[in-house]
Order: C-alpha cells, then structure tokens, then sequence
C-alpha cells in the first residue's frame, strides 16, 4: 500500500477540515485581543465564548465551569496540586493508580517530595481499578482520589462513577484524566459525580497545545497563573484564541457524532482483533470488552515490539509499542508490568489504535503485513 496506514490516533490525532475551518478566521480578520473592546476583539471574545459554551455541553457541564489550558498535562498538574494544596489542613493523602499516565504519576511523585501521601492502586489483570480496592486505601486524612477515565495502552475503561460515588460517601473529592476518553464516550460530569476532569484537544481532531480543566462550581481552587483576568483570573495570560475555538468545534463535532463513530470504528477494531489473535501466540492486553472502541493492544510472544515497530514503518504503518510519550523508552510500560506482564512480555506488545478516518481496506493491510512481519521475526529466532 503506497499510502500511510495511521493506526496511532491514541498518541494524536490530525485537526479535521472543518476544525481547521473555523479556527483560520482568527489567525487574521478576527485575531485580535479577547479582552479589547473593539470590534476585532469582541469578535475573538464571541470565538472563546462559544467554545466555551460547545465544551460545557459536551460534558453536561456549566459555562463557569471550564478552563482553558495548555493540554492534558497542564489540566493533570493544575488538579492534583490545586486540590493538594487547598485541602493540605484538611489532610494530606491522596489516592491514585499505578497505570495513570505520566502527567499523573510524575506529580504524583512530586507531591511525595512535599510531604504528601500518595497511594497507587494496583489494577486487576484487565486494567480495571475496582470500588473494593478504593475502599480499602481511604485513610481519615484522604482529601483526592484520581483515577483515568480509560487507559491511554490497553484501552481499558475504568468504573468511574462506582468510584466517584465512594469518594464523594467520604467527602473526598475525585478527578479524572479523560484525555483518550472525552470524545470517544459518553461523559455527565454530573451524572458522574465527577469534583474536576481533564482534557486534551489533540485526542478528538482538534489542534495541539490546547486543552480544559472542568472544575465544578463552588469547588475551593487555587489560581494556576497570576495576572490579568482571563479564565476568571485563575489563568492569567492571553487566550489562544485559535486553538480554543478548535477545541470547541472539534470537541462538539466528536461528543455529537458518538453513536455513529463509536460503532464503526468499534467494527473494524474487532475485525482486526480477530485477525491478529488468530496469529498463533498472541495475547489481548486489557479488557476484552470493557475498552476504547478504536484501541487494541495485543501481545506476541517472542517479538520485540520496537523491532515489530520499525518494519511496520516501512510498510507506512502507524503504530505504538505502547503510550507515545514512552516511545523509545528502556524501560517497559509501566501499565503492563502493572496488568501482571513480565518485562519480556511488555516489550513484545503492539498498540493500534483507530479512529473514523480508517477504513476496511486499512484493517486488511494491516492484517496481512503484521502477520507476515511476526512469521518473519519467528523465522529469525529458530
């Protein structure tokens, strides 16, 4: 196939032609100042209004609730240290879980340094965090739980509102990453029980560097940025205009195309599925059903999956070996070895992930050059 298979779309996604049409305006004729009083700048103020507004009703959420970020890992950095430090009287112990992804994890570590407790919750063998398990690790002094919506590796989908509703029991509050979930599923914020929940652009055909942080109203909250007034003075800075104009656009075309996306992409995922585990020593990592609907991690014994990697490559395949931002990484998917992996066996999986810009004739192709990559790997090995 002389064209790109692109089966990585959980690492990003490309900004869609409508996307991109709505954001380009604000690049020039209406680029100016949100917070001049201008014609130019009211008309920017109307682009960040709205997005406002699309991304609020894509969550359930209300307007004064949502804040535009940098991405996924700004929006992850701003919830754990926000709440850490509001409720550090209140108690100092926080609850998270070993498959998070990094932008969790990393805070989580620093927090540690400050004198914060932190819990990590082990998953099940599918990638599921269970309510019993939570129950278990609440301490008097727990003041956050936060637990991913769905796993960025093996897709799994975490019981969300089981675990919102225990913490919320105990009056802690719960934060989700639902960066490779927004879009993708369903979310009721409210619905939920859900204290705060972030989100990245990029995930759902949206621009890069753009992203929210869904606060709920009434929520103690420190400011992330000092400054002027824009985002109600918790993020001081001028807006990227463009890029949250996208985020809007693209996050309301997503949340209202679910049902039919979800459904298609869901179809060629099993399709795929069922052709890869038919290779002969092949594993599924994750849920077999509680998961992604594009995602699909699969584990081959006795393959090293960077080699695996670099041939789909030259056969202008797109994949993953596991989270993008561990690409090239010694260490195995710390997900993995968390689901009960051996090192080996982390380093021999593959991560694809679809989307609805991906067809049958890409699934075949797919299908038929892994297959004939994994038989001339195992040829090497014997």
């Amino acid at each position: 196939m002389s064209k790109t298979v692109y089966a990585d779309n959980a690492a990003t996604t490309a900004v869609s032609p409508e996307v991109l049409e709505q954001m380009l305006p604000y690049f020039i004729e209406k680029s100016g100042n949100p917070s001049s009083i201008y014609s130019i700048g009211r008309a920017a103020r109307e682009g960040v209004d709205k997005a406002r507004r699309q991304t609020a009703k894509a969550l359930h959420a209300h307007l004064d609730e949502i804040f535009f970020t940098s991405g996924g890992s700004e929006s992850d950095n701003w919830a754990l240290r926000g709440i850490a430090h509001a409720q550090a009287k209140k108690g100092r112990h926080i609850i998270t879980t070993a498959i998070e992804h990094h932008a969790i994890l990393h805070t989580a570590n620093a927090l540690e340094k400050e004198g914060f407790s932190i819990t990590y919750l082990q998953p099940d063998a599918y990638g599921i965090i269970t309510p019993e398990s939570l129950k278990a690790a609440i301490q008097p002094d727990t003041t956050l739980v936060s637990v991913m919506y769905a796993n960025n590796e093996i897709g799994t989908l975490e019981p969300i509102p089981a675990l919102a509703q225990i913490c919320h029991e105990q009056g802690i509050l719960f934060h989700t990453d639902a960066v490779q979930a927004v879009g993708h599923v369903p979310i009721d914020v409210q619905a939920d029980h859900i204290d705060l929940l972030s989100l990245s652009s990029h995930k759902f055909h949206g621009p890069k560097g753009i992203g929210a942080l869904y606060i709920r109203k009434g929520l103690r909250f420190p400011n992330l940025i000092e400054g002027g007034s824009q985002e109600r003075g918790r993020r001081a800075g001028t807006e990227n205009v463009p890029g949250i104009v996208g985020l809007g656009e693209a996050i309301s075309r997503a949340c209202e195309s679910i049902p039919t996306t979800s459904a298609y992409v869901r179809t060629l995922r099993n399709r795929l599925q069922e052709g890869l585990l038919a290779i002969p020593h092949t594993h599924l990592n994750g849920h077999p059903e509680k998961r992604l609907p594009g995602n699909l991690n699969i584990l081959f014994d006795d393959i090293e999956g960077e080699g695996l990697l670099l041939l789909l490559d030259q056969h202008n395949i797109c994949a993953s070996a596991g989270s993008a931002c561990a690409t090239g990484a010694v260490k195995p998917s710390h997900v993995l070895t968390a689901i009960g992996l051996s090192e080996k066996q982390a380093h021999s999986a593959l991560r694809l992930t679809l989307d609805s810009i991906n067809t049958a004739e890409d699934i075949d192709y797919i299908m038929q050059t892994t297959r004939e990559i994994i038989d001339h790997l195992r040829s090497l090995s014997y």
